[in-house]
């Protein structure tokens, strides 16, 4: 067992494996999971408190030591809550934190209201914002020491700008086309079958 942890107020991104599992970046043990990125801002009320969770899990695994552990690791971005200024050539990651959280369980989605939301509902999408509930745990095995997060539920609770060019084209951008009588509709698509 790891260290729970709600944190409130997130922004999401990297929403396409909410719903559906998939191969994460830096997922090593090559499964695919269900997962998703929680940005949020470097003044965040609950910073001490996820510094904390982390320091616990680390704890739970290497004792007395895990202090130590926990500083190397961090230097060697081997922690799941990351500095956004290295990932910014990305929107909205320069001057906040991001937490990658993984599971090969599907997580709890649901709205505002607490009610269950499906892929077909588009919430919580990349640059929506919500409150998200991890589990941090320590690993120590041929893949190497690391803190990780469990993601084990996301509630999207307001609207934002989309994020990683996610969103679907308007009907603005198509023009109109004005209606002209045709003949039987089969001669363009058989001078075009001809082509190939």
């Amino acid at each position: 067992m790891g260290t729970r942890v709600r944190i409130n107020d997130v922004r999401f991104n990297f929403t396409n494996n909410l719903f559906t599992a998939g191969k994460a970046k830096g997922n090593d043990s090559g499964k695919e999971k269900f997962s998703v990125v929680a940005i949020f801002g470097r003044e965040h009320p609950q910073i001490a408190e996820i510094k904390a969770a982390l320091l616990e899990a680390a704890t739970a695994k290497w004792g007395a030591k895990a202090a130590e552990v926990l500083k190397q690791l961090s230097a060697g971005d081997r922690i799941c809550l990351h500095d956004g200024d290295a990932k910014s050539d990305h929107a909205g990651y320069a001057g906040n934190y991001f937490i990658n959280a993984s599971n090969e369980l599907r997580p709890l989605v649901i709205g505002p209201n607490r009610e269950n939301l499906v892929a077909a509902d588009g919430k919580p999408y990349s640059g929506s914002y919500g409150n998200i509930i991890l589990e941090f745990w320590a690993q120590d095995n041929q893949f190497g020491k690391r803190v990780n997060a469990s993601l084990l539920g996301v509630q999207h609770v307001r609207d934002g700008e989309r994020l990683s060019g996610g969103g679907v084209a308007a009907a603005d951008d198509f023009e109109a086309i004005p209606q002209t009588p045709t003949g039987n509709g089969t001669s363009g698509v058989a001078g075009a079958a001809a082509l190939f």
